[in-house]
């Protein structure tokens, strides 16, 4: 294999020198108990003091943009964007070459889901923290191995004897050799040949998804027995020999066709669970035995109604006493971290996982541990007071994160009671088979009530019930599919992978200038954007680079410089399209515009051929890119009205720009009320009527941090970064050591140079996505104008409604109906078009009111007429035992409040109306029976005259209604009484 030159340091004599002989046993017969904080605290000393490695922060668990993500769960996400190649070349992630960090990492839905572990053994976490060094094309194999060898063994005086390496054993069929390499450093450090195991794909290779950089790994693992050859239990499963460090070493890439090809720059990525070396240094066996959970697992203690924890797995827990305990204290580390960054317990991906972890956890806490409710919750200061030195943001949304799961268990807990009576009604159904429970009830309980499906089990099988395991199994794969044909759905762009970015830098290709995206200015209150002519440099067909590409062919083409604004920062990429020179009614429309490693794509299927080095002139859809601007200088000054309005604990959670509409999430206890809808819209349109000037300015990041005041999201800046302010010029905001009230941002999007070009900013939706995080959706300019008119005229309709219903009350059932059908079609109106949302809320709290009156009024009348009708009957028929016969009207609820009058005038009479409707053929039928009538039911009498009739009918055994159709009422009439007749004389 050809290696890529590199500098190297002779390692191994001054390993020998500093760990002294590791084939022998450690003189110490037990390491003393360290604190969790000294052992975190050492490995970053380690590799930031002794080998020069920059010490990184944890990113939050929220992926930064990567959708193939539910949540970060190892230490390389964050770095994915260098092992990529895509790492903005001005940032400081381009420029990592040696990077130490902690992780904070959930393992619990995707693909490495460790949820359903958690509480069986010891030592699986949904949560848990990840120690890890990075080497971006500086050390490899060699350097690695000996960091980790001198950490555990010198550092940390971990026994040589207790450790074993496995390495890549190759695979024939992939054409990968034995990581020869690795072996032989290890031989060389010290190990012994019989602790070298080497082992196949599964293992001892590493795959960052199913394309992409990979390379072969030497684990290392931990035989918590000692004094024997452990070797046949190395993943193998064993509570005994554990993994606790993975080094990873990227030195190829794996192609769309599965195929490898080597990396142009190697890298070394490692990751070891902080758990679990914790537990190895504190000479303990469970991870829950560490100081990581034992302040946890006494606060449990306290709060429930079992004994203490007492550390049994399987058949020794037999009332699953000691699993709860684990559970609980696993998930409410989980759920602190996660909805401190942002991530709340919901409806669909991350979220609905976050909400099963928050299920689960209740159920333990309720039924296995006896806890009373807000027990859960009241656990969260102590995940604070264990991990809030390293995470300070725990300490910081302590009374949030305890509000969400309070607020989240009260709403589990309620739907745990009404799963149970949809259970217990489903068990007592008529149809129901004996011994199979129904797929679609046990599937519905869980897709809309959250219900775990092993709840539904437990509470089946109490009653000797299973669900239908083969209709659930398909029911849950049809559900599968049809989030999986979703996700598809989406039309892949022409990117620029690794290797390809290693090819442009090979050949000298420079980065794309694109620093005409700012370059426009106000003429009259006119928008002038500058002209752009530009020369190919690169094509890319989404998988290689070309010098040529011809008619119909989709490609990826790279300029010396571009005006277009790539998708980048929550903002839509530019449109607009390119001609070349000679060739000028020949147009290339540009479909997509990204930004990989510096590089500015623009996807174009061609019109006709296309090579590098043409001059192409660039034309901007100058509408689009204004809306644009109109709509993400609309976004800063929504962000600063909420937190004027709504304070300073507002947390901007996401964005999104296009032209025609805004989109905002941020965090918030509960959506907002009409009041402060109404203030956020004052507020905004205060600063747009204002024509505030837009500021925008580069500065070195450091210094742009420094600004009071300023609005940050979690997202890797460059380095130099634009700062975009209102009303007052950056180089102020620097000078000023208050905290001025103006927008301040860090932001790479595209802005008016005034703000009074908006005209108009209206709040047209705002929803609770998840609890505790609101989604705004507005528009602007002419957009937000027409909204406000529509507002209006639905405002005038619901007065004039008003009017007419409080005015003086109808008197006819007809236009009492029409009132009503037309509160309908307005509550409808408001809810389907784009108004002010504080007036929709208004208008529909109005409406509500208005709804409840006319029905109200339309029971009153039906309630009138039925009574005429029924004295009318009586006086017809007098009071008989069977009452069978027609009346007029065409309404259903009148009928049977006349069928209800007449049983109630003669409770002892069996009593059928059936009413034919004029202008058809069709019959309504109405009955009821006394209670003591054993002999008929309502709804066997209906179902058969129905039936009778061609239709159909249902109900209960005293009153039930339906459908049919005849030209003989006479002889409609007289088979109805015969049929009871005969069921009342037998």
């Amino acid at each position: 294999m050809v290696r890529v030159p590199m500098v190297r340091v002779p390692m191994v004599l001054v390993l020998r020198r500093l760990s002294g002989s590791p084939g022998r046993p450690s003189a110490r017969s037990a390491p003393p108990e360290r604190p969790a904080a000294w052992v975190r605290g050492s490995f970053l000393d380690f590799f930031r003091d002794q080998h020069g490695h920059r010490l990184v922060p944890s990113s939050p668990v929220r992926p930064r943009g990567d959708p193939s993500l539910l949540f970060v769960n190892a230490g390389m996400n964050q770095f994915k964007p260098v092992f990529l190649g895509t790492a903005d070349p001005r940032s400081e992630m381009a420029s990592y070459q040696r990077v130490v960090n902690t992780q904070k990492c959930v393992r619990a839905g995707g693909k490495h889901n460790d949820l359903d572990d958690v509480g069986r053994d010891v030592y699986h976490h949904t949560f848990f923290e990840m120690l890890g060094n990075w080497s971006f094309g500086d050390y490899f194999k060699e350097e690695a191995c000996f960091m980790a060898w001198s950490l555990l063994t010198k550092h940390y005086g971990i026994p040589a004897d207790r450790l074993y390496m496995s390495y890549f054993a190759g695979d024939a069929a992939s054409g990968l050799p034995a990581d020869e390499e690795t072996r032989h450093i290890w031989l060389e450090i010290g190990v012994p040949p019989a602790r070298l195991l080497p082992f196949g794909l599964k293992e001892n290779f590493w795959e960052m998804g199913d394309s992409g950089p990979c390379g072969p790994c030497t684990e290392i693992h931990y035989d918590h027995v000692g004094g024997r050859d452990a070797g046949a239990l190395v993943n193998a499963d064993s509570p005994e020999v554990v993994e606790i460090w993975n080094l990873v070493f990227m030195q190829y890439n794996r192609e769309l066709d599965q195929s490898l090809r080597q990396l142009p720059r190697f890298s070394v990525d490692t990751g070891m669970g902080l758990e679990r070396l914790v537990s190895i240094l504190q000479g303990k066996r469970s991870n829950y035995d560490t100081d990581l959970f034992t302040p946890l697992l006494q606060a449990i203690h306290q709060r429930s109604r079992v004994g203490p924890y007492d550390g049994q797995t399987g058949a020794a827990d037999q009332r699953k006493v000691d699993t709860a305990y684990r559970v609980v204290a696993d998930h409410v580390r989980t759920l602190s971290v996660c909805i401190a960054d942002g991530v709340h317990p919901g409806m669909s991906g991350a979220e609905l996982v976050l909400r099963r972890v928050l299920r689960r956890a209740v159920r333990f806490c309720v039924e296995v541990l006896r806890a009373p409710q807000g027990a859960l919750a009241s656990l969260v200061p102590t995940v604070a007071h264990i991990l809030g030195d390293v995470y300070p943001e725990l300490h910081r949304e302590a009374d949030r994160i305890m509000d969400v799961i309070n607020e989240n268990e009260d709403h589990f807990l309620s739907s745990l009671q009404q799963g149970s009576r949809l259970i217990h009604r489903a068990l007592h159904r008529k149809d129901y088979k004996h011994g199979v429970f129904p797929a679609s009830v046990a599937w519905s309980l869980h897709r809309d009530l959250g219900f775990p499906l092993d709840l539904v089990d437990l509470m089946l099988e109490e009653k000797g019930v299973q669900v239908d395991r083969e209709e659930l199994d398909r029911l849950m794969a049809e559900n599968q599919k049809v989030s999986s044909g979703l996700q598809s759905g989406v039309q892949s762009q022409v990117t620029l992978d690794v290797l390809s970015l290693a090819d442009l830098q090979r050949l000298g290709v420079p980065h794309t200038d694109d620093g005409l995206k700012y370059q426009y200015r106000l003429d009259k209150d006119r928008y002038v954007f500058p002209a752009c002519r530009a020369t190919v440099l690169a094509l890319h067909d989404g998988q290689t680079l070309m010098s040529e590409v011809t008619e119909g062919q989709r490609c990826g083409v790279i300029l010396d410089q571009t005006c277009f604004y790539s998708e980048q920062g929550g903002q839509s990429h530019d449109m607009g399209y390119f001609t070349r020179d000679g060739l000028q009614d020949i147009l290339y429309p540009v479909e997509a515009v990204v930004l990989a490693g510096g590089y500015v794509v623009h996807q174009v299927t061609a019109t006709d051929n296309l090579k590098t080095g043409d001059q192409v002139q660039l034309h901007l859809d100058q509408v689009h890119r204004l809306s644009c601007m109109v709509n993400h200088t609309a976004t800063h000054i929504l962000n600063f009205a909420l937190r004027k309005v709504l304070g300073p604990s507002v947390q901007q959670r996401g964005s999104h720009v296009s032209a025609d509409r805004l989109r905002f999430d941020f965090s918030v206890k509960r959506s907002l009320d009409v009041s402060q809808l109404q203030q956020v819209d004052r507020c905004v349109n205060d600063i747009i009527s204002a024509n505030q000037m837009v500021h925008s300015q580069e500065l070195p990041l450091q210094e742009a941090k420094s600004i009071n005041g300023l609005r940050t999201v979690d997202e890797v800046y460059p380095d130099p970064v634009r700062v975009v302010s209102l009303a007052a010029a950056v180089s102020e905001l620097l000078d000023d050591e208050t905290d001025r009230e103006t927008s301040v941002e860090l932001c790479c999007g595209t802005h008016l140079l005034q703000t009074g070009a908006i005209e108009d900013l209206l709040i047209v939706s705002e929803r609770q996505t998840v609890k505790g995080v609101s989604r705004i959706v507005a528009v602007t300019g002419r957009a937000a104008q027409r909204a406000r008119e529509h507002g209006q005229v639905l405002s005038q309709d619901v007065d004039s409604l008003s009017a007419r219903l409080t005015s003086s009350a109808p008197t006819s059932l007809d236009t009492a109906q029409r009132l009503a059908k037309e509160a309908g079609v307005l509550s409808d109106a408001v809810d389907n078009t784009p108004i002010p949302q504080w007036q929709c809320r208004d208008l529909q709290s109005r409406l509500r009111a208005l709804q409840r009156t006319s029905n109200t009024t339309v029971r009153k009348l039906e309630t009138r007429e039925a009574a005429l009708k029924a004295q009318a009957l009586l006086e017809k028929n007098g009071r008989k035992d069977l009452q069978v016969d027609s009346v007029e009207t065409d309404s259903l609820s009148i009928l049977m409040k006349t069928v209800n009058q007449l049983s109630a005038a003669t409770p002892h009479s069996h009593v059928m109306l059936l009413a034919p409707q004029r202008h058809s053929r069709k019959v309504l039928c109405a009955c009821q029976v006394p209670k003591d009538s054993a002999s008929l039911s309502a709804s066997d009498w209906a179902v058969a005259v129905c039936r009778h009739l061609g239709g159909g009918a249902g109900g209960t055994a005293l009153v039930a209604k339906g459908t049919g159709s005849s030209g003989d009422i006479t002889e409609a009439l007289r088979w109805a009484e015969d049929f009871a007749h005969q069921k009342t004389q037998r």
